[in-house]
């Protein structure tokens, strides 16, 4: 059966890549988009103090409105492929940036709807996760289709720097208003600008009738992808595949812990301190690292380096060091030794970007979509559909771990435990890949791999 007319100049229209002009525009446009995404995740840590203390918040409530983002976070990781591969990554991208900037603009609103605030928080950062949450599939699915594989890895890592940079925007500018304009200001900040980001894209990088074709089609409704197999059973019969995602699950979970609590602990342990301070200089020094370690991973695998040791050095690092990093936090009063602390575990951080992040590709090209929802790689477009089995269990552990260092902090009283927590994780995760990780394709049959 031959697919429609429209839907057939769709597919073909969407396997086109893009040329080098383009390329360079959307990858400036989508490290603005990512950025935007991140202003509006990290505008409620930022803001948290300032309304627990209006609303009267406790810090396991407190933790309950923090990992609440998480809870719709995952849900939506096959959503976002799917969706992507059947109208078009960016038409994704522009639709969900468009509900979740008005949903973020929105939020003082919300606040002071009733007398039920945590509830009317809770339910609103839930909506945020499920928005945010097609994002990086989306972005997977545009970027393996429209940027050349040579490039693919430049342009992830160069879109993906918009987070610290997104974050360290929030924590200076954001910082600033929540003291001279109140918290309310932040979140009108970041939703507006979200929202005229949008106003941008469907200006002058899409056309009209491209995003009514997309509106069409989810009307509807969306045809699963044609012959959707994928081998999990031989996948997970490889210990170097539980490896990598509970290695990503770890990461992911001590990631989020820190960026959900470390402005409550600079505010509560430094009351003195200023917000534009602990808030910028960590995402200040993410940035370049970020950049460093995918240079570094590169420069050492082209020099004859074993993948595989490469790979297991950046998670030294970015599991290893950054949580001894984590530790002393726990063990300090002196604020600029803690913002060091701080600075060194986020920055040693990035370094999982180019560990287990691309561990998945060497295990799996052919499916590396399913596996990791946020890295690309070369995915057949079927594959691409199902959820990053990584990303999700990642995102679950963010739902877990931040409300854990809230019931800790609250329960104990001290936020060493918190810092605890994180490298208990972190090393878990660290010993696990030393142990079973490896770089070898898992993905071909018996008859491929013998070949």
């Amino acid at each position: 059966m031959q697919p429609p007319p429209d839907k057939a100049h769709q597919d073909t229209a969407g396997d086109a890549q893009w040329s080098r002009p383009e390329c360079q525009a959307w990858t400036g446009t989508l490290l603005l988009g990512t950025c935007l995404l991140y202003c509006a995740r990290v505008s409620m840590p930022i803001c948290t103090v300032s309304m627990s203390q209006d609303f009267g918040w406790n810090k396991k409530e407190a933790g309950i409105v923090l990992s609440s983002f998480f809870w719709g976070y995952c849900l939506t990781q096959i959503l976002g492929g799917h969706l992507g591969d059947r109208i078009g990554g960016e038409k994704v991208i522009l639709l969900s940036a468009s509900a979740w900037g008005f949903l973020t603009a929105a939020t003082p609103l919300l606040a002071h709807l009733g007398s039920a605030h945590l509830a009317f928080m809770t339910f609103s950062r839930v909506l945020t996760g499920l928005l945010q949450g097609v994002y990086f599939p989306a972005l997977t699915s545009l970027l393996s289709q429209k940027v050349r594989e040579s490039e693919r890895a430049f342009t992830y890592s160069t879109v993906g720097a918009g987070s610290q940079f997104g974050t360290l925007v929030t924590g200076a500018v954001g910082s600033l208003l929540l003291d001279w304009c109140g918290w309310q200001s932040v979140f009108y900040l970041s939703g507006g600008l979200t929202l005229l980001w949008v106003c941008y894209v469907y200006r002058y990088l899409l056309s009209k009738q491209d995003l009514i074709l997309a509106l069409g089609v989810l009307a509807q409704g969306l045809p699963m992808a044609r012959h959707t197999r994928v081998p999990w059973r031989q996948l997970f019969r490889k210990p170097s595949v539980w490896a990598a995602v509970f290695s990503q699950l770890s990461a992911a979970c001590s990631f989020f812990i820190l960026l959900s609590w470390l402005p409550t602990f600079f505010k509560e342990t430094f009351p003195s301190s200023k917000g534009w301070v602990f808030n910028v200089v960590p995402w200040l020094v993410a940035i370049p690292a970020s950049l460093f370690s995918g240079f570094l991973s590169d420069h050492l695998i082209s020099q004859g380096y074993r993948t595989i040791t490469v790979r297991k050095f950046m998670q030294v690092m970015g599991l290893g060091l950054s949580s001894v990093f984590a530790l002393c936090l726990g063990h300090t009063s002196s604020f600029c030794k803690s913002v060091f602390f701080a600075s060194a575990s986020i920055g040693l951080q990035t370094f999982n970007h180019s560990g287990i992040s691309v561990n998945i590709q060497d295990l799996a090209p052919s499916c590396a979509g399913v596996l990791f929802g946020e890295d690309p790689g070369p995915c057949p477009e079927p594959q691409r559909l199902l959820p990053g089995v990584a990303n999700t269990a990642g995102a679950l552990a963010g739902v877990v771990g931040v409300g854990l260092g809230g019931y800790l902090i609250e329960t104990t009283g001290s936020w060493t435990s918190v810092f605890n927590l994180v490298a208990a994780v972190s090393s878990l995760g660290l010993c696990t890949f030393l142990m079973f990780g490896k770089a070898q394709r898992v993905d071909l049959s018996p008859r491929q791999e013998d070949l």
